[in-house]
């Protein structure tokens, strides 16, 4: 008997090949092959549309008044959003505040401008002149004043519209840093404490740092969020993109080209702030999903080792 022959009457029958046929998903091809058709319908359609005046989008998707509305819009989302984020934090912390004047305080900010329409308060601060004429700031209950300024000149529609939406942001900002800062396990702050760290270094290199992880996806889908929320403070003639476009088809009539072109615009910047936010999301997340690593593959070798 040769050796071959010895390993394979030693090591018993070979085993028959498995013939394995892959399940066939008849009806998930079948939707596949139905949403692609309607797509592709969709795009031709919209294509051929002799209405949608592809060479008036290609005019006006570089003009001057479209860039110059399209960073007033830019503008207004950094200016809001720094708003909202820093006065984000500060109404948090008043909120898990021990304090009773400085909790209720914040919690009926929160409640009041979550609890009002975004356009609402666009329309109010772009119309605070017929409920404040002028703005004077003096010493109270005496005839001594430092400024005295009629509110139209004061608050234009550029700057009616970053209070609206600053100050809008700020309640939403709140939640989500408060939800951040409860994230992180008290311990952390017990440990700051045992080292001698004050409340307020303890809460800026210890506590927000680790929040930041649970902060980021909420924050970036914010930014996100006010990009298109912009587009509102049309209303009040904010100079932004939507409010220069209008102008423009108010004088032309070709309505549904500028609209494409106020659209491509918007869509090419949420793509930007959505790869911003991937990164960062990354950035903030890598050391959690390290340490889960190890664990994981410890497993199999403690099991190994018991066998």
């Amino acid at each position: 008997m040769s050796t071959t022959e010895q390993r394979t009457a030693a090591s018993g029958p070979t085993a028959a090949p498995i013939s394995a046929t892959p399940v066939r998903h008849v009806w998930r091809t079948a939707a596949a092959v139905v949403v692609g058709l309607a797509v592709l319908g969709v795009l031709w359609s919209l294509a051929k549309n002799p209405n949608l005046d592809w060479p008036t989008i290609l005019d006006y998707l570089f003009a001057e008044l479209t860039l110059r509305g399209a960073v007033v819009t830019v503008v207004l989302t950094v200016i809001s959003m720094v708003i909202g984020l820093v006065g984000g934090i500060g109404v948090a912390i008043m909120r898990l505040s021990d304090n009773y004047v400085l909790r209720y305080v914040a919690t009926a900010y929160v409640w009041f401008f979550r609890g009002t329409p975004v356009l609402v308060q666009i329309i109010f601060w772009g119309y605070l002149g017929a409920f404040y004429p002028r703005v004077t700031v003096g010493i109270p209950f005496t005839d001594v004043t430092f400024y005295d300024q009629r509110t139209s000149t004061l608050i234009t529609g550029t700057t009616a519209a970053i209070l609206a939406l600053g100050l809008n942001e700020v309640a939403y900002a709140a939640e989500i840093v408060r939800g951040g800062i409860q994230s992180v396990p008290n311990g952390q702050r017990e440990a700051a404490a045992s080292l001698g760290l004050t409340p307020a270094v303890t809460m800026r290199r210890v506590v927000l740092p680790q929040a930041m992880r649970v902060i980021v996806p909420p924050m970036g889908n914010e930014v996100i969020t006010m990009l298109k929320t912009t587009a509102l403070v049309s209303v009040i003639a904010g100079k932004d993109l939507l409010t220069n476009l209008q102008q423009a088809y108010a004088q032309n009539f070709k309505v549904i080209p500028l609209l494409v072109v106020a659209s491509l615009w918007y869509l090419a910047m949420v793509t930007v702030l959505s790869l911003v936010q991937s990164r960062l999301e990354k950035r903030y997340g890598r050391g959690f999903s390290a340490a889960r690593a190890p664990r994981a593959a410890a497993v199999p070798a403690i099991a190994t080792d018991a066998r």
